[in-house]
């Protein structure tokens, strides 16, 4: 079951799920400014997944003008139709859109260090936010966030609007510096926890927190203790843990709790599959067990899902 984080990987190593089909794309490249690319895909498969964003700092002392912040967004439940264009349609990109393909949406946003210069010129560094924007901080990092509405709003303002040539350039740059301020809210600041996992700064690090969480989606039917999943990724419990959640924003438990219960609710509307199957397909050793859990997470009973 592919992910929006999947996604926002894939974008990073500039390749795609091949069971999604390009529907659109637009790239727009300000040597020394912006670089943005907006690609729409046609999904063969449904959904069940959350809107993901993703911040990359890249950073290298030895190299400065490589530095560069990258902003990655993967949203779902957008619907794309070829025959008319959005921006003189009436029908927001929602779900009530009759369009004829539901889309997954893929933008990426990369800023050079030269850009971001003027909103810390002459300021005094005196947060994270704003040693990040200078390229002070030390350490490279990447950082997953969920999507606000603010985010989500101007990720689809891009999506749908009426404006063209000069007046297009500026819409698009306004909502594009909306999204960096929205993101860089999500950073947390020297004091917290979150900057304390400096072993997150080495890349294999990191891919070993991601590599942690194809393991446990590809689990979902079979339960993985978290002993056994830092066997997996050859790191300590607690290094695993902290670094968990850090990337993710969520404990472990957390994490998988949620992506069972999303899985329950496609396969239960969706796939229109019994209780008991869902309840055995997800490893539960009883439906009552099963039927709590769901409840606690959605606030409904599973059969109230059933079509």
């Amino acid at each position: 079951m592919v992910q929006t984080m999947d996604i926002l990987k894939m974008a990073q190593r500039g390749t795609v799920d091949p069971n999604m089909d390009l529907l659109y794309q637009k790239e727009q490249q300000i040597p020394g400014s912006i670089h943005y690319n907006i690609r729409r895909y046609y999904a063969q498969h449904p959904w069940v997944a959350d809107d993901t964003g993703m911040l990359v700092y890249h950073f290298n002392p030895a190299k400065p003008k490589e530095n560069y912040l990258e902003l990655r967004y993967c949203t779902i439940g957008n619907k794309y139709c070829a025959e008319k264009s959005c921006a003189q349609c009436t029908e927001l990109p929602t779900m009530n859109c009759s369009g004829k393909h539901q889309t997954v949406d893929v933008f990426t946003f990369h800023f050079t260090s030269t850009f971001l210069h003027q909103f810390v010129h002459n300021v005094k560094l005196s947060n994270r936010k704003d040693e990040v924007l200078a390229f002070k901080h030390p350490n490279a990092f990447t950082k997953i966030f969920p999507l606000c509405n603010r985010k989500r709003n101007a990720l689809d303002a891009l999506l749908n609007h009426s404006y063209s040539g000069s007046l297009e350039n500026i819409f698009v740059n306004a909502k594009v510096h909306e999204l960096l301020l929205y993101s860089l809210e999500c950073l947390i600041d020297e004091k917290e926890e979150g900057f304390s996992c400096k072993f997150l700064a080495d890349e294999s690090g990191r891919e070993r927190i991601y590599q942690a969480r194809e393991i446990l989606l590809q689990h979902i039917g079979d339960p993985i203790t978290i002993k056994e999943l830092s066997r997996k990724v050859a790191m300590n419990e607690c290094y695993l843990k902290k670094g968990f959640k850090e990337v993710f924003g969520t404990t472990i438990f957390d994490f998988y709790q949620q992506q069972r219960m999303e899985h329950a609710k496609y396969l239960l509307y969706e796939k229109s599959l019994s209780v008991t199957d869902v309840s055995a397909l997800l490893g539960y050793s009883s439906i009552s067990h099963f039927s709590a859990a769901f409840k606690k997470h959605t606030g409904l009973k599973p059969c109230e899902l059933l079509k």
